[in-house]
């Protein structure tokens, strides 16, 4: 009766450890399924750096500011905002990425703020968020 329940057992362990070989056999660990449902999709998701002014500096009102975005596939994507307020940016592809420039609100005097950079995605996965602190003097 033992040895009957061991070698049960055993085939039963077996046959499940094959059910998960099977399983993800064809996932590989990368991308999935697209929203649309059905084809692959995969993205990289976008990078913010390089902060200009630098984080925590000083800036008068009206001042200039930029930043590099990494793998956006369309600048029009990409939204800025001080304070909550939108800023309008200018872009410029440096292969391989962009340049980001825009220009501090005039209404915005004596007060820290948050530069606020959100990239849009078809796919919530290739989406980005990013911003730093600076203060405005007059």
């Amino acid at each position: 009766m033992k040895n009957r329940c061991s070698r049960v057992m055993f085939i039963f362990i077996c046959l499940m450890s094959l059910e998960v070989s099977f399983a993800g056999g064809d996932h590989g660990g990368h991308g999935g399924m697209s929203e649309g449902g059905g084809s692959r999709s995969s993205c990289s998701k976008p990078r913010l750096e390089r902060f200009m002014p630098a984080p925590l500096a000083t800036v008068p009102s009206g001042s200039d500011f930029s930043f590099y975005a990494f793998n956006v596939d369309d600048p029009k994507n990409i939204s800025v905002t001080a304070k909550k307020i939108p800023v309008e940016v200018t872009t410029e592809y440096r292969e391989p990425f962009y340049i980001v420039k825009g220009k501090l609100p005039e209404s915005l005097k004596n007060t820290p703020l948050r530069i606020d950079i959100k990239v849009s995605s078809k796919y919530s996965r290739c989406e980005a968020e990013n911003g730093w602190l600076i203060k405005v003097s007059e």
